[in-house]
């Protein structure tokens, strides 16, 4: 593309990926804000019974992007074949272990990484300190105290290549089958979504989100077919740019860019935005020091869970999962499994609202 190298002769290569990574974020924090979107929510609609807004909204995020993903790659405008996910050695341990504490820190923090980002630019402080704490982890268990240990549980149970690593491979389906699979499973997302008269604005940001991860994909996949220095095809993940952030903000300046240094600010402002134009900007803080430990473990969950795991709810549930890749799904549905069980033990019974079936899903 013309334009892909005009911004590389101005901005550099690195200056150019943050520069998508910028754009792509700030598509995902605007749509993520406006849509309600929550892992979180929707679990604790699932295990309660309630085929509600929220399940409907995850619901048309995660076949969206694994729609629009497919669509991009079955249309030849990018190439996820060798993308990390599929290509790179996986860990079945890691997708298991990671996702169940995952799961548990995102019931206690009340939202999963997105979530928090997403929360923190509209004035909840709950989420922005559990965001740092969640960063602060998370680089403990990629390069610090915990990477042993990370290491350790990633090494028990490893698979490779990509007839392991992509599902319609290993079932025997094929990885061709996979646009068609996404687009009836797309279809029927949107069949629940109009049955349940889902909000015009939630179908709209919650396209908007799906559309920000292929977006992702389509943008670093076009750097690296422009750029001299190798580029990781990538898209919407917060572990690893969370951690790579925060070591951004604290080195001396200097410090290489990339897709993931413009990702998490661009989420911050998309969202600050959205929460601007609706009037949606409030002070939130804690409700008193058993609701902060709460919130400062189940962080610390998630940091680790999310390293472990190779990605977060969005990273590797959503991303992961837009391209068949086997951790992923096991990723997400550990994440399913371990948020429902922490609801169950630590929240108890279904909270209610007054005269309503809607279960409260409040961050």
């Amino acid at each position: 593309m013309i334009v892909t190298d005009w911004l590389i002769d101005r901005l550099g290569e690195g200056g150019t990926a943050a520069l998508f990574g910028l754009i792509a974020g700030i598509v995902f924090g605007y749509a993520a804000q406006r849509s309600r979107f929550c892992l979180r929510a929707a679990v604790i609609e699932f295990v309660h019974g309630h085929m509600g807004e929220r399940v409907a909204v995850w619901l048309l995020v995660f076949t969206g992007a694994v729609f629009f993903t497919q669509a991009l790659w079955w249309g030849g405008l990018i190439d996820i074949t060798q993308v990390r996910q599929l290509a790179a050695t996986g860990s079945l341990s890691g997708a298991l272990i990671g996702g169940l504490l995952f799961g548990t820190g995102m019931i206690l923090t009340r939202g999963c990484a997105s979530r928090l980002l997403v929360l923190s630019a509209t004035g909840n402080l709950r989420a922005l300190l559990s965001g740092l704490v969640f960063a602060v982890t998370a680089q403990a268990s990629l390069r610090g105290q915990l990477a042993p240990l990370r290491e350790f549980l990633a090494s028990l149970w490893i698979i490779s290549g990509t007839d392991m690593r992509h599902a319609l491979n290993l079932l025997g389906i094929g990885e061709s089958f996979g646009p068609l699979i996404a687009a009836a499973w797309f279809v029927l997302a949107l069949a629940l979504a109009w049955r349940l008269r889902l909000n015009q604005v939630f179908v709209a940001g919650s396209l908007g989100v799906a559309g920000a991860v292929a977006l992702g994909w389509l943008l670093t996949w076009t750097l690296s077919q422009h750029a001299f220095e190798p580029v990781a095809v990538k898209s919407m993940t917060f572990s690893g740019p969370s951690a790579d952030v925060l070591m951004f903000v604290l080195n001396p300046p200097g410090d290489a860019l990339d897709f993931d240094i413009g990702l998490v600010p661009g989420v911050f402002a998309g969202s600050f935005l959205a929460a601007w134009f609706a009037r949606e900007l409030k002070l939130q803080g804690f409700d008193g020091a058993a609701a902060m430990r709460r919130y400062v473990a189940g962080a610390m969950l998630m940091g680790f869970g999310g390293m472990l795991a190779g990605g977060c709810a969005v990273g590797a549930g959503i991303t992961g999962g837009s391209v068949f890749a086997v951790t992923a799904w096991v990723t997400l549905a550990a994440m399913w499994a371990g948020a429902g069980l922490t609801d169950h033990l630590v929240d108890g019974q279904p909270r209610r609202k007054p005269n309503s079936d809607v279960v409260s899903v409040r961050s």
